[in-house]
């Protein structure tokens, strides 16, 4: 087979491709026609982020079995083209854990001792011992926000070291955490408490710009050290909080845009120790993923599992077509269930009911856990959501019957805490059209796309024509609704479609009804993968 590189791996991923008995050639910084030329005749193509993938080059590449991706992210690569093209996309999220784990805590220490400052006075022939008071990490409490794997990690050595961890992540057990050392915390009190705060968190719209102004306030006295994803902090607010001494000092080695632009507020402030991306350059971390995206790419040719495909479905050919429905209404629910849910997830349950009992709904269990975990991290799917489930000690559980009272197949997602609990029901109408038909215990009937607003109530007359008015003079137009009821005069629910995102502040002002109970806004998109 022949493997096409394009972008620099370490030679024993090369060497180990090539004792494989597979032909390698690489061809490092080319793209457009060249690219599309040199991938023509390859079996595999092996990228890191200089190279993007895109359904262009698929088109061009009809003997493609895999892509492998010498790393964790996978932006440059149009997974869903590499799908519709029966190509394998994997990466190797495992290689940099331990090295970006360590540049945190180096980044900490840099920050903590002036270290990068004081080395450049001294080169320049200043002796400034006096200058620089430094802070010692033991007894002082570190804030992880984010405790995924490179959070973990970094949550292990400093703790070693004599650090009180706190953490923020809706989506760690109290029974991991505990097992780290870590007590789990809301964001701000995360925050609040940090002597050191550490972030751990992949971009996305909820994470963008998530540590700002407000919430650099509440560091007061403290240190920030973002080695995780550029943008997640706001860097004009961080320059700011540290030159006005909100904070201490702060460790940046991921920016918003890169290469950072000269006049990057962070580059203009001495207390802030800055590195251009190296939380993964060291020599182990990059033949660790060389070798693993070559022995992905040895298996993919062999026919064996990918171990981190991540678009490659577990599931009988067969029996692809009777369940390919369920996938996207079991990913739907689970984004529900979790979207309505106000505590930190331990437990997912997925039930079937009716014919669909009688499938393989491995697959389908994991589309309903990729739909709760989706603002996680890391191009959470179907593939490796169990994984992720596994590593944050949340329990997955499966319930099967064949018996179903109201329809023919029923999915059911409910995710809980172990005291409270939120379940979405969805099932297929003629011709595979699918509804939400129960929401947290009420029947409805709910079209899962685009954005929903989700009202708990008093049934109490006029309460429907309020939430009808707010939307309405804020310029949002209503899709479709239904409003389903307990009892008479008792509690109800009504489930909204809507054309647009809510504006800010129009839950609030629904929510200042007093026959008002709850209100959520859940986002789903249009039915497409993220």
């Amino acid at each position: 087979m022949k493997v096409l590189v394009t972008d620099p791996i370490a030679d024993a991923g090369l060497d180990r491709l090539r004792e494989a008995g597979h032909e390698v050639e690489t061809a490092y910084d080319i793209e457009g026609e060249a690219l599309l030329d040199a991938v023509s005749d390859a079996n595999a193509l092996v990228v890191r982020s200089g190279t993007d993938v895109t359904e262009a080059v698929f088109e061009a590449a009809p003997n493609l079995v895999i892509v492998g991706r010498a790393g964790i992210g996978v932006d440059n690569i149009d997974i869903d083209a590499a799908t519709d093209h029966g190509v394998i996309v994997a990466n190797a999220p495992e290689g940099n854990v331990r090295a970006a784990a360590e540049h945190t805590v180096a980044m900490a220490f840099a920050t903590a001792r002036s270290i990068p400052q004081a080395h450049v006075r001294l080169r320049a022939g200043e002796w400034a011992k006096s200058d620089y008071l430094g802070t010692e990490v033991n007894g002082k409490t570190l804030g992880v926000v984010g405790l995924g794997r490179v959070g973990q990690e970094v949550a292990k050595r400093l703790g070693s070291l004599g650090m009180d961890l706190v953490a923020f992540d809706p989506y760690i057990s109290e029974e991991r955490a505990d097992q780290l050392g870590a007590e789990l915390v809301d964001f701000e009190a995360c925050l609040e408490r940090a002597d050191f705060l550490t972030v751990h968190t992949p971009l996305t719209p909820e994470t963008e710009g998530m540590i700002a102004a407000d919430e650099l306030a509440l560091m007061e006295g403290g240190y920030l050290v973002n080695c995780a994803r550029g943008g997640v902090v706001d860097e004009p607010a961080l320059a700011a909080a540290v030159e006005n001494g909100t904070l201490d000092g702060a460790a940046v080695d991921v920016f918003a845009d890169e290469p950072v632009a000269p006049d990057n507020p962070l580059l203009a402030v001495e207390d802030v120790v800055v590195t251009p991306h190296l939380g993964a350059s060291t020599e182990a971390a990059q033949e660790h993923v060389a070798t693993s995206i070559a022995d992905q790419i040895v298996a993919a040719f062999e026919n064996e599992p990918v171990a981190n495909a991540l678009n490659a479905p577990s599931i009988d050919e067969s029996a692809f077509p009777r369940v390919q429905p369920y996938i996207d209404l079991a990913e739907t629910a689970g984004k529900i269930a979790a979207q309505m849910f106000d505590g930190r997830i331990s437990e997912v349950r997925v039930r079937y009911e009716g014919d669909i009992a009688g499938e393989d709904v491995e697959f389908v269990t994991a589309s309903a856990l990729k739909g709760v975990f989706e603002p996680l991290e890391w191009q959470v799917n179907a593939v490796n959501a169990p994984k992720i489930a596994e590593e944050r000690g949340i329990e997955v559980t499966e319930e099967k019957t064949r018996q179903s009272e109201d329809f023919q197949s029923l999915v059911t997602v409910t995710v809980g805490d172990g005291e409270d609990e939120v379940g979405a029901s969805g099932s297929l109408f003629t011709g595979d059209d699918p509804r939400i038909v129960r929401l947290d215990g009420y029947r409805v009937d709910a079209v899962p796309a685009g954005q929903m607003l989700v009202v708990r109530n008093y049934d109490r007359p006029g309460v429907l024509g309020l939430i009808g008015t707010v939307l309405g003079d804020n310029d949002v137009n209503i899709a479709g609704m239904f409003n389903g009821r307990e009892t008479v005069g008792g509690e109800a629910m009504t489930v909204y479609n809507l054309d647009e995102p809510v504006p800010e502040g129009v839950v609030a002002e629904i929510s200042a009804d007093e026959r008002i109970i709850d209100v959520k806004e859940i986002t789903l998109g249009n039915g497409e993968e993220d």
